[in-house]
Protein backbone atom coordinates (compact mmCIF):
# COMPACT_ATOMS: atom_id res chain seq x y z
CA UNK A 1 0.00 0.00 0.00
CA UNK A 2 2.94 2.42 0.25
CA UNK A 3 4.10 4.80 2.71
CA UNK A 4 0.90 7.10 4.69
CA UNK A 5 1.05 11.14 4.07
CA UNK A 6 -1.21 12.60 6.55
CA UNK A 7 -2.48 15.55 4.90
CA UNK A 8 -1.79 18.36 7.26
CA UNK A 9 -4.01 20.72 9.33
CA UNK A 10 -6.49 22.52 7.28
CA UNK A 11 -4.96 21.71 4.47
CA UNK A 12 -6.54 20.74 1.03
CA UNK A 13 -4.12 19.12 -1.50
CA UNK A 14 -6.67 20.52 -4.65
CA UNK A 15 -6.04 23.87 -5.84
CA UNK A 16 -8.40 25.44 -8.57
CA UNK A 17 -6.53 27.32 -11.52
CA UNK A 18 -5.57 30.68 -9.63
CA UNK A 19 -3.59 28.45 -7.47
CA UNK A 20 -6.05 28.37 -4.29
CA UNK A 21 -7.52 24.96 -2.81
CA UNK A 22 -10.74 24.00 -3.51
CA UNK A 23 -13.46 24.85 -0.70
CA UNK A 24 -11.19 26.95 1.12
CA UNK A 25 -11.70 31.23 2.07
CA UNK A 26 -8.54 33.56 1.98
CA UNK A 27 -6.97 33.71 4.98
CA UNK A 28 -8.06 36.51 7.26
CA UNK A 29 -4.66 37.78 7.61
CA UNK A 30 -3.81 36.98 3.45
CA UNK A 31 -2.71 39.97 1.56
CA UNK A 32 -6.06 39.29 -0.92
CA UNK A 33 -8.39 40.29 2.18
CA UNK A 34 -6.04 43.19 3.71
CA UNK A 35 -6.38 44.44 0.04
CA UNK A 36 -10.08 43.74 -0.06
CA UNK A 37 -10.43 45.71 3.13
CA UNK A 38 -8.56 48.89 2.29
CA UNK A 39 -8.48 49.02 -1.23
CA UNK A 40 -12.23 49.06 -2.31
CA UNK A 41 -11.03 49.29 -6.12
CA UNK A 42 -10.81 45.19 -5.96
CA UNK A 43 -14.62 45.19 -5.71
CA UNK A 44 -14.73 43.31 -3.05
CA UNK A 45 -17.91 44.74 -0.81
CA UNK A 46 -16.66 45.37 2.83
CA UNK A 47 -19.74 42.94 4.01
CA UNK A 48 -18.70 39.84 2.18
CA UNK A 49 -15.09 40.48 3.44
CA UNK A 50 -16.43 40.63 6.95
CA UNK A 51 -18.49 37.54 6.00
CA UNK A 52 -15.21 36.12 4.86
CA UNK A 53 -13.34 36.67 7.72
CA UNK A 54 -15.78 35.26 10.00
CA UNK A 55 -16.25 32.24 7.72
CA UNK A 56 -12.58 31.49 7.35
CA UNK A 57 -11.83 31.63 10.71
CA UNK A 58 -14.56 29.26 11.47
CA UNK A 59 -13.39 26.74 8.70
CA UNK A 60 -9.82 27.28 9.67
CA UNK A 61 -10.69 26.36 13.57
CA UNK A 62 -12.95 23.57 12.45
CA UNK A 63 -9.92 22.17 10.05
CA UNK A 64 -7.68 22.17 13.11
CA UNK A 65 -8.33 19.14 14.57
CA UNK A 66 -8.69 17.09 11.40
CA UNK A 67 -5.94 14.33 10.17
CA UNK A 68 -6.72 12.06 7.38
CA UNK A 69 -4.56 9.51 6.43
CA UNK A 70 -3.82 8.61 2.34
CA UNK A 71 -0.97 6.56 0.33
CA UNK A 72 2.17 8.77 -0.18
CA UNK A 73 2.91 5.97 -3.25
CA UNK A 74 0.52 6.01 -6.19
CA UNK A 75 -1.80 3.21 -5.91
CA UNK A 76 -1.28 0.63 -8.74
CA UNK A 77 -4.28 -1.47 -10.14
CA UNK A 78 -4.68 -4.20 -12.47
CA UNK A 79 -7.25 -4.05 -15.82
CA UNK A 80 -9.97 -5.06 -15.10
CA UNK A 81 -9.67 -5.97 -11.25
CA UNK A 82 -11.30 -4.37 -8.08
CA UNK A 83 -8.40 -1.75 -6.67
CA UNK A 84 -9.09 -0.02 -3.25
CA UNK A 85 -7.91 4.13 -2.58
CA UNK A 86 -7.59 3.70 1.25
CA UNK A 87 -8.38 7.02 3.17
CA UNK A 88 -9.00 6.94 6.65
CA UNK A 89 -9.52 9.71 9.66
CA UNK A 90 -9.18 8.88 13.89
CA UNK A 91 -13.09 9.56 15.07
CA UNK A 92 -14.24 10.73 18.27
CA UNK A 93 -15.22 8.42 21.09
CA UNK A 94 -18.79 9.76 20.74
CA UNK A 95 -18.59 9.36 16.80
CA UNK A 96 -21.87 8.51 14.55
CA UNK A 97 -22.14 7.69 11.23
CA UNK A 98 -25.19 10.15 10.88
CA UNK A 99 -22.25 12.72 11.34
CA UNK A 100 -20.30 11.67 8.41
CA UNK A 101 -20.34 13.35 5.17
CA UNK A 102 -17.73 11.76 2.63
CA UNK A 103 -16.81 12.15 -0.58
CA UNK A 104 -14.82 11.12 -3.38
CA UNK A 105 -14.71 13.30 -6.88
CA UNK A 106 -11.75 13.50 -9.23
CA UNK A 107 -9.50 16.01 -8.29
CA UNK A 108 -9.33 17.62 -11.88
CA UNK A 109 -13.19 17.42 -12.96
CA UNK A 110 -14.38 17.29 -9.70
CA UNK A 111 -16.64 15.11 -11.36
CA UNK A 112 -18.26 12.97 -8.08
CA UNK A 113 -17.61 9.37 -8.08
CA UNK A 114 -19.19 8.55 -4.55
CA UNK A 115 -20.83 10.46 -1.90
CA UNK A 116 -22.13 9.27 1.49
CA UNK A 117 -24.47 11.53 4.36
CA UNK A 118 -26.88 10.37 7.02
CA UNK A 119 -25.49 7.30 7.58
CA UNK A 120 -26.06 5.73 3.99
CA UNK A 121 -25.05 6.63 0.23
CA UNK A 122 -25.91 9.40 -1.91
CA UNK A 123 -25.36 8.33 -5.28
CA UNK A 124 -27.70 10.68 -7.38
CA UNK A 125 -25.27 13.20 -8.83
CA UNK A 126 -22.75 9.97 -9.49
CA UNK A 127 -20.78 10.20 -12.50
CA UNK A 128 -22.12 7.78 -15.00
CA UNK A 129 -19.02 5.59 -15.68
CA UNK A 130 -18.95 4.60 -11.74
CA UNK A 131 -22.48 3.22 -11.55
CA UNK A 132 -22.45 0.15 -10.09
CA UNK A 133 -18.51 0.13 -9.56
CA UNK A 134 -18.09 1.71 -6.53
CA UNK A 135 -18.67 1.10 -2.68
CA UNK A 136 -17.72 1.45 0.44
CA UNK A 137 -16.16 -0.61 3.48
CA UNK A 138 -19.84 0.15 5.63
CA UNK A 139 -19.06 -1.97 8.51
CA UNK A 140 -14.75 -0.33 8.87
CA UNK A 141 -16.75 3.04 8.51
CA UNK A 142 -16.96 3.43 12.33
CA UNK A 143 -13.20 2.94 12.84
CA UNK A 144 -12.87 5.86 10.39
CA UNK A 145 -12.18 3.52 7.32
CA UNK A 146 -13.46 5.78 4.38
CA UNK A 147 -11.66 4.31 1.97
CA UNK A 148 -13.29 3.47 -1.91
CA UNK A 149 -13.66 0.11 -3.68
CA UNK A 150 -13.24 0.53 -6.96
CA UNK A 151 -14.74 -1.93 -9.66
CA UNK A 152 -13.24 -3.46 -12.89
CA UNK A 153 -10.93 -0.61 -13.24
CA UNK A 154 -10.75 1.19 -16.28
CA UNK A 155 -7.83 2.74 -18.40
CA UNK A 156 -9.80 5.82 -17.60
CA UNK A 157 -9.83 5.65 -14.15
CA UNK A 158 -6.42 6.70 -13.84
CA UNK A 159 -5.75 10.01 -12.11
CA UNK A 160 -6.06 11.67 -8.42
CA UNK A 161 -9.27 11.10 -6.61
CA UNK A 162 -9.69 13.51 -3.70
CA UNK A 163 -11.08 11.86 -0.35
CA UNK A 164 -13.54 14.77 1.45
CA UNK A 165 -14.34 13.75 4.71
CA UNK A 166 -16.50 16.12 7.33
CA UNK A 167 -17.48 14.91 10.77
CA UNK A 168 -17.29 18.30 13.13
CA UNK A 169 -14.22 18.99 11.27
CA UNK A 170 -13.17 18.88 7.67
CA UNK A 171 -10.59 18.01 6.05
CA UNK A 172 -9.29 16.65 2.12
CA UNK A 173 -6.45 14.47 1.01
CA UNK A 174 -5.67 12.95 -3.04
CA UNK A 175 -5.09 9.63 -3.52
CA UNK A 176 -3.02 9.26 -7.13
CA UNK A 177 -4.12 5.49 -9.13
CA UNK A 178 -1.78 3.82 -11.77
CA UNK A 179 -3.75 1.52 -14.15
CA UNK A 180 -1.44 -1.44 -15.73
CA UNK A 181 -1.77 -4.15 -17.73
CA UNK A 182 0.54 -6.77 -18.66
CA UNK A 183 2.19 -7.37 -21.99
CA UNK A 184 0.96 -10.67 -23.71
CA UNK A 185 4.06 -12.91 -24.73
CA UNK A 186 5.66 -11.35 -27.99
CA UNK A 187 5.24 -13.81 -30.70
CA UNK A 188 8.01 -13.63 -33.63
CA UNK A 189 7.67 -14.07 -36.90
CA UNK A 190 10.99 -14.18 -39.72
CA UNK A 191 10.72 -13.01 -43.17
CA UNK A 192 11.43 -14.53 -45.75
CA UNK A 193 11.55 -17.65 -43.58
CA UNK A 194 12.75 -20.11 -46.75
CA UNK A 195 15.50 -19.89 -49.74
CA UNK A 196 17.54 -18.09 -47.28
CA UNK A 197 21.31 -17.81 -47.91
CA UNK A 198 24.06 -16.14 -45.79
CA UNK A 199 24.36 -12.96 -46.65
CA UNK A 200 20.43 -11.87 -47.11
CA UNK A 201 18.78 -9.18 -45.72
CA UNK A 202 15.64 -10.74 -43.47
CA UNK A 203 13.05 -8.74 -41.39
CA UNK A 204 12.03 -10.16 -37.58
CA UNK A 205 8.74 -9.08 -36.19
CA UNK A 206 7.76 -8.88 -32.83
CA UNK A 207 4.52 -8.25 -31.66
CA UNK A 208 2.95 -7.77 -27.87
CA UNK A 209 -0.41 -7.25 -27.12
CA UNK A 210 -3.28 -5.85 -24.11
CA UNK A 211 -0.98 -3.85 -21.99
CA UNK A 212 -0.70 -0.70 -20.12
CA UNK A 213 1.02 1.70 -19.87
CA UNK A 214 3.32 1.99 -23.42
CA UNK A 215 6.10 -0.75 -23.15
CA UNK A 216 10.05 -0.46 -23.73
CA UNK A 217 10.93 -2.59 -26.42
CA UNK A 218 14.66 -4.34 -26.39
CA UNK A 219 16.48 -6.21 -28.77
CA UNK A 220 19.23 -8.40 -28.20
CA UNK A 221 21.57 -10.79 -30.32
CA UNK A 222 22.81 -14.10 -29.49
CA UNK A 223 25.77 -12.61 -27.41
CA UNK A 224 23.33 -10.37 -25.17
CA UNK A 225 24.28 -7.56 -27.62
CA UNK A 226 21.84 -4.71 -27.49
CA UNK A 227 20.61 -4.46 -31.33
CA UNK A 228 17.48 -1.73 -31.06
CA UNK A 229 19.27 0.76 -33.28
CA UNK A 230 17.98 -1.17 -36.13
CA UNK A 231 14.41 -1.68 -35.16
CA UNK A 232 11.67 0.31 -35.53
CA UNK A 233 8.94 0.20 -32.87
CA UNK A 234 5.01 1.30 -32.74
CA UNK A 235 2.86 1.06 -30.19
CA UNK A 236 -0.88 2.03 -30.79
CA UNK A 237 -4.10 1.94 -28.21
CA UNK A 238 -7.55 -0.08 -29.07
CA UNK A 239 -10.80 0.63 -28.19
CA UNK A 240 -10.46 0.00 -24.31
CA UNK A 241 -7.13 1.88 -24.30
CA UNK A 242 -4.60 -0.81 -23.80
CA UNK A 243 -1.59 -0.82 -26.32
CA UNK A 244 -0.76 -3.37 -28.97
CA UNK A 245 3.45 -3.32 -29.53
CA UNK A 246 4.29 -4.16 -33.18
CA UNK A 247 8.92 -4.28 -33.91
CA UNK A 248 10.73 -4.78 -36.60
CA UNK A 249 14.35 -5.69 -37.05
CA UNK A 250 16.25 -5.59 -39.98
CA UNK A 251 19.25 -8.01 -40.12
CA UNK A 252 21.69 -9.90 -42.23
CA UNK A 253 21.55 -13.95 -42.33
CA UNK A 254 24.30 -15.41 -40.65
CA UNK A 255 23.81 -19.00 -39.87
CA UNK A 256 23.21 -20.18 -36.03
CA UNK A 257 21.93 -16.90 -34.84
CA UNK A 258 19.81 -16.33 -32.55
CA UNK A 259 17.49 -12.89 -32.11
CA UNK A 260 15.53 -12.27 -28.84
CA UNK A 261 12.64 -9.61 -28.39
CA UNK A 262 12.03 -7.89 -25.15
CA UNK A 263 9.10 -5.80 -23.91
CA UNK A 264 8.89 -4.39 -20.29
CA UNK A 265 6.04 -2.66 -18.39
CA UNK A 266 7.52 0.24 -16.53
CA UNK A 267 4.70 0.46 -13.93
CA UNK A 268 4.31 -3.44 -13.07
CA UNK A 269 8.43 -4.32 -13.74
CA UNK A 270 7.31 -7.21 -15.63
CA UNK A 271 9.31 -8.55 -18.76
CA UNK A 272 8.40 -10.88 -21.42
CA UNK A 273 10.41 -12.39 -24.23
CA UNK A 274 10.65 -14.06 -27.03
CA UNK A 275 13.67 -15.67 -29.42
CA UNK A 276 13.69 -16.88 -32.85
CA UNK A 277 16.90 -18.61 -34.26
CA UNK A 278 18.41 -19.28 -37.63
CA UNK A 279 19.84 -22.26 -38.22
CA UNK A 280 21.61 -24.59 -41.08
CA UNK A 281 17.93 -25.69 -41.53
CA UNK A 282 16.38 -22.54 -42.33
CA UNK A 283 19.32 -21.43 -45.18
CA UNK A 284 19.00 -23.21 -48.70
CA UNK A 285 21.01 -23.26 -51.70
CA UNK A 286 19.88 -22.08 -55.06
CA UNK A 287 17.94 -24.41 -57.07
CA UNK A 288 20.66 -24.64 -59.86
CA UNK A 289 23.73 -25.57 -56.85
CA UNK A 290 21.12 -27.87 -55.38
CA UNK A 291 20.65 -29.75 -59.24
CA UNK A 292 23.90 -29.58 -59.80
CA UNK A 293 25.56 -31.44 -56.22
CA UNK A 294 23.00 -33.92 -57.14
CA UNK A 295 24.23 -34.71 -60.68
CA UNK A 296 28.07 -34.46 -59.71
CA UNK A 297 27.23 -36.84 -56.70
CA UNK A 298 25.26 -39.21 -58.79
CA UNK A 299 28.52 -39.45 -61.64
CA UNK A 300 31.05 -39.82 -58.62
CA UNK A 301 29.10 -42.89 -57.62
CA UNK A 302 28.50 -44.49 -60.93
CA UNK A 303 32.67 -44.01 -61.48
CA UNK A 304 33.60 -45.53 -58.30
CA UNK A 305 31.33 -48.25 -59.38
CA UNK A 306 33.18 -48.61 -62.85
CA UNK A 307 37.11 -48.36 -61.49
CA UNK A 308 35.48 -51.17 -58.88
CA UNK A 309 34.28 -53.27 -61.82
CA UNK A 310 37.28 -53.08 -63.95
CA UNK A 311 39.72 -53.44 -61.17
CA UNK A 312 38.06 -56.48 -60.13
CA UNK A 313 37.92 -57.79 -64.07
CA UNK A 314 41.44 -57.25 -64.22
CA UNK A 315 42.23 -59.18 -61.14
CA UNK A 316 40.43 -62.22 -62.55
CA UNK A 317 42.08 -61.86 -65.35
CA UNK A 318 45.63 -61.84 -63.86
CA UNK A 319 45.08 -65.08 -62.08
CA UNK A 320 43.72 -66.62 -64.86
CA UNK A 321 46.82 -65.51 -66.55
CA UNK A 322 48.87 -67.07 -63.53
CA UNK A 323 47.14 -70.34 -63.33
CA UNK A 324 47.56 -70.91 -67.31
CA UNK A 325 51.20 -69.77 -67.09
CA UNK A 326 51.60 -72.71 -64.40
CA UNK A 327 49.84 -75.71 -66.26
CA UNK A 328 51.31 -74.70 -69.52
CA UNK A 329 55.15 -75.01 -67.41
CA UNK A 330 53.70 -78.49 -65.60
CA UNK A 331 52.85 -79.70 -69.78
CA UNK A 332 56.42 -78.48 -70.48
CA UNK A 333 57.95 -80.38 -67.99
CA UNK A 334 56.09 -83.62 -68.70
CA UNK A 335 57.29 -83.65 -71.92
CA UNK A 336 60.65 -83.02 -71.65
CA UNK A 337 61.07 -85.82 -69.38
CA UNK A 338 59.37 -88.19 -72.00
CA UNK A 339 62.08 -86.93 -74.41
CA UNK A 340 64.56 -87.95 -72.47
CA UNK A 341 63.36 -91.29 -71.94
CA UNK A 342 63.37 -92.04 -75.40
CA UNK A 343 66.63 -91.96 -76.63
CA UNK A 344 67.67 -94.65 -73.73
CA UNK A 345 65.41 -96.91 -74.39
CA UNK A 346 66.31 -96.50 -78.33
CA UNK A 347 69.99 -97.95 -77.39
CA UNK A 348 68.70 -100.50 -75.50
CA UNK A 349 66.54 -102.17 -77.95
CA UNK A 350 69.24 -101.56 -80.12
CA UNK A 351 71.47 -103.79 -77.49
CA UNK A 352 69.16 -106.30 -77.87
CA UNK A 353 68.60 -106.81 -81.04
CA UNK A 354 72.77 -107.30 -81.81
CA UNK A 355 72.43 -110.03 -79.56
CA UNK A 356 69.97 -111.91 -81.25
CA UNK A 357 71.90 -111.33 -84.28
CA UNK A 358 74.86 -113.26 -82.54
Amino acid sequence: MGRIRRAPRGESLERNKKGRRSGEVPHPFSVVFCFSLFFPQLRVPRRRAVMLLALGALMLGLAGAMEIQVPEEPVVALYGQDTTLHCSFTPEANFSLKDLSLIWQLTDTKRLVHSFSGGRDQLTDQGGGYTNRTALFYDQLSQGNVSLLLRRVEIADEGSFTCFVRVRDYNSAAVTLQVAAPYSKPSLNLEPNKDLKPGDRAVVTCQSSYGYPEASVLWQDSHGANITENVTTSQVANEEGLFDVYSVLHVLVEPSSTYSCLVRNPVLQQETHASVTITGQHLAFPAVALWVTVGLSICIVVLLVILAYICQKKIRQSCEEEENAGTEEQDMEGEEQKTALQPLKSTEDKADNEQEIV
